[in-house]
């Protein structure tokens, strides 16, 4: 079937997100998942919100949080992670897309997160989704994976990414209904 869990990676800020969306955008198939937002005071960052595509919405960290789980400077809410992003990349139709932004530190503080983000790759479903450049044991087995196809994105690549993995996902669904 070739390799149908498509990751992005990058440095912050290079378009990851940006280019998901341009990518599902242009998918005419059923989706479910979520994205990750920064949340802005100021014009600086202080923390991140969690938004579904159906429309739930919450807070993944915050620097004024008082959570006991910490990631740097942020409190992690990984009750509002585990109760608004896990369900979403849990499909409901066998031919739904998982949109997963992003398969980072702060989501994979969550068991329950990790578990489900497993039977999402295993499962017969797509995923497209970003994953941090560098990161823990476990974020480097997910990009190792033999069904993971692993974009690099840069400030100079990210407008042609657009059709390469267009035609990466065409390609493979076209196979998919070969067989």
């Amino acid at each position: 079937m070739g390799r149908k869990n498509i990751l992005l990676t990058g440095p912050p800020r290079c378009g990851k997100s940006t280019l998901i969306e341009k990518v599902i955008q242009k998918i005419d198939r059923p989706m479910t998942g979520f994205f990750t937002r920064e949340i802005k005071e100021g014009g600086k960052r202080v923390g991140f919100s969690i938004i579904t595509l159906d429309g739930k919405e919450g807070v993944l960290a915050h620097k004024d949080s008082e959570t006991e789980v910490r990631l740097g400077k942020y409190g992690v809410h990984l009750d509002q992670l585990n109760r608004i992003a896990v369900p979403s990349i849990t499909p409901s139709k066998p031919d739904e897309i998982i949109v997963i932004d992003e398969i980072g530190k702060m989501e994979c503080l969550s068991s329950l997160f990790r578990e489900t983000l497993i039977k999402a790759l295993e499962s017969n479903n797509w995923v497209v989704g970003s994953i941090a450049l560098k990161g823990n044991p476990f974020i480097e087995r997910i990009k190792e994976r033999g069904d993971v196809a692993l974009w690099t994105v840069t400030e100079k690549n990210r407008g042609s990414l657009v059709g390469e993995i267009l035609e990466h996902i065409h390609s493979c669904f076209r196979a998919e209904n070969d067989v």
